[in-house]
């Protein structure tokens, strides 16, 4: 019996120490998980606090080195992420439906609206993450719009569908913290903490060093002749997970309905999808990278590539290279738009370069811009509208604010002035005629303060609004008086 007591005792010592064993390894294992994630949880901060410290300029290369190297590790650890069950979680759900609320857009092809969708989903949405998780969801095709373009032509744009909206916000929201570090710190179009403004002055800040020959290059219909299969080889470089994956090549693939029908794509990614901005940095990535290579000085902004060099004989050699470079990926150049030439005078994202007068280079409006403001304000001015004047200035108010603020380097204050002046000219015609008969005109300029003499020359020539809205009316509609309406000034 003490045998068997012996046996029986050691048999269970040695169960015990097994399963003890086992624990402890458990235990090990899900510690290192833990300091992985908190690991890489640290890094994700604070690359994303070291990008939005350098908003502006060329950051160092030691820092730009480290982040792309930390993000070349994440394929291994996107693939046991599962990223797309990320994107799909509550937290992650309720940021991407708040932007897509936020952003409004129409309705895709199934014609619902945002708050329609918002409906659907309550009832739906289970059954969507279901099929989006079995790996069996179909997206939607997109819906053509084609927009006019200030220099002539049109603007073609896919229309997702609101729910596919929002999938496609959730996908941003999760690949973008994994994959933006990874970009070229010249790359700055559609990039967190990154703007239009920023690209503007280091291209003036290039200029200003002596590079003042430009390769403008434009790719022609940048975002209609992107390959599929180019474009996934080169994410399938950064990210894992394949069901992720899978599911941005069958929105790649989702087709495109025009006047009913729906037309097949084996190219291109629609621009009004949220993910378009992201996989196009992806793919012109590899160009950035080249021309950092080579020792470049270069501004990128989306499919607008500004190379600033010293002659026109390099400029050449560049441009010959990037169309070759470009060729690779199954882009062709824009001969049209493209150019060697010097650098001021030449737009880039709406300004324009000039040299002041101590030879200091300064930034300014573009011919094209301005055109264009014009334009719009016309539109938003035209006397046939109805309208009245207080309901003129609410619209055009939001115009002029938004141009406004994004002009705002304009160093041109003279050209702002004299579009305040010509904008106010617009509102005074728009007044004579809404006043319409000479008696009316008179009884309301009496009002406002002017003189018999003034108010009966006026009213005499009742018809002739915008030569009578220059001169006398000047001194009776003050820019006081459109300050008291709310129109915005620009200068």
């Amino acid at each position: 019996m003490s045998e068997r007591a012996t046996v029986r005792n050691r048999s269970e010592k040695s169960a015990k120490a097994v399963v003890a064993a086992g624990n402890g390894r458990r235990a090990e294992r899900e510690g290192e998980i833990a300091r992985m994630s908190v690991g890489s949880a640290k890094h994700q901060k604070s690359a994303e606090a070291e990008r939005s410290s350098n908003t502006r300029g060329e950051a160092e290369r030691g820092e730009g080195s480290g982040e792309a190297w930390a993000v070349r590790q994440a394929p291994a650890d996107s693939g046991r992420a599962y990223l797309l069950r990320q994107a799909l979680t509550r937290e992650n759900l309720v940021v991407a439906w708040q932007r897509v609320r936020a952003n409004a857009g129409s309705a895709g092809v199934d014609g619902l609206s945002v708050g329609q969708t918002a409906e659907q989903l309550k009832v739906h949405w289970p059954r969507v993450k279901e099929q989006l998780l079995a790996g069996s969801y179909r997206p939607q095709p997109v819906r053509r719009v084609q927009i006019p373009k200030p220099g002539g032509g049109v603007r073609e744009l896919g229309i997702p569908t609101v729910t596919d909206r929002l999938i496609q916000q959730a996908l941003l929201q999760v690949l973008q913290p994994l994959i933006d570090p990874s970009f070229s710190d010249h790359s700055y179009g559609f990039r967190p903490g990154r703007r239009a403004h920023d690209a503007i002055c280091q291209a003036q800040g290039y200029v200003q060093a002596g590079y003042r020959t430009v390769v403008d290059v434009d790719l022609e219909r940048f975002f209609d002749r992107v390959n599929h299969d180019v474009l996934m080889d080169r994410l399938g470089k950064r990210i894992a997970d394949q069901a992720v994956l899978r599911l941005i090549r069958r929105y790649l693939q989702a087709g495109i309905m025009v006047h009913g029908v729906v037309q097949e794509r084996y190219e291109g990614t629609p621009q009004g999808g949220p993910l378009s901005p992201l996989l196009a940095n992806v793919l012109l990535d590899e160009v950035d990278r080249e021309l950092e290579r080579r020792g470049h000085r270069f501004v990128r902004y989306a499919d607008d590539c500004n190379v600033y060099v010293r002659s026109q004989r390099a400029g050449e050699r560049v441009m010959a290279a990037l169309r070759q470079r470009y060729a690779r990926l199954h882009l062709k150049v824009n001969d049209a738009k493209s150019a060697v030439a010097r650098a001021f005078g030449r737009k880039f994202l709406g300004y324009c370069l000039w040299v002041g007068p101590r030879g200091e280079v300064k930034r300014a409006i573009g011919s094209k811009a301005k055109a264009t403001f014009k334009q719009r304000v016309r539109w938003l001015t035209k006397r046939s509208g109805g309208r009245s004047l207080d309901q003129v200035v609410q619209k055009l108010r939001s115009y002029v604010l938004g141009w406004k603020a994004y002009f705002r380097l304009a160093q041109t204050p003279r050209v702002m002035r004299e579009l305040d002046e010509w904008l106010r000219h617009r509102l005074r015609a728009l007044q004579l005629k809404q006043w319409r008969r000479g008696t009316t005109m008179y009884r309301e300029l009496r009002a406002l303060g002017a003189s018999r003499e003034h108010a009966a020359r006026i009213a005499g020539n009742a018809r002739r609004w915008w030569r009578n809205s220059r001169y006398e009316l000047n001194r009776i509609m003050p820019i006081g008086y459109f300050d008291r309406l709310g129109v915005p000034r620009l200068s």
